[in-house]
C-alpha cells in the first residue's frame, strides 16, 4: 500500500501541473455551471458545486504535501552527502534542518558577519 501511495504521489505533481489538466478542469467547471439552469439551480446542485472542489483540493493538498516532504528529504540527504565529501566543509552542517530556530539564527548571523567582512575586503 505504501509503495502504491509513493508511486501515485510521484506522478501527481506532473499530472496536476499539466496544462491539459487545467483545461480539462476548466471545461468540466464550465459544463457543470452550464447545467445549473437545467436543474433550476437546486440546493443539491449547489451543494455538489461547493463540495466536490473542496474535497478535491483537500486531497490534492495532502498528496502534494507528501511529495514535497519526500523531495525535501531527498535534497537534504544529497546536501548532507556533499558536505560529508568535502575535505574542508564543516560537518556540523549535516542535518542542519533539524536544528532549533535559535541555532539556525546563530549560524545565519555568522554568515552575515562573514559577508560583511568580505564586502569590506573588496
Amino acid at each position: 500500500m505504501i509503495e502504491l501511495w509513493r508511486r501515485i504521489a510521484a506522478r501527481a505533481p506532473a499530472a496536476v501541473g499539466n496544462p491539459w489538466t487545467f483545461l480539462v478542469s476548466l471545461a468540466v467547471t464550465v459544463a457543470y455551471v452550464a447545467t445549473g439552469p437545467l436543474f433550476g439551480w437546486s440546493g443539491n446542485w449547489l451543494l455538489i458545486l461547493a463540495t466536490v472542489p473542496s474535497v478535491a483540493a483537500f486531497l490534492l493538498v495532502m498528496l502534494l504535501q507528501y511529495t514535497q516532504n519526500r523531495d525535501t528529504r531527498a535534497v537534504q540527504l544529497k546536501l548532507d552527502e556533499l558536505i560529508r565529501s568535502l575535505d574542508h566543509a564543516r560537518t556540523e552542517f549535516v542535518r542542519l534542518e533539524q536544528r532549533t530556530d535559535e541555532e539556525l539564527g546563530e549560524i545565519e548571523q555568522g554568515f552575515s558577519e562573514l559577508r560583511s567582512e568580505l564586502d569590506e575586503d573588496e
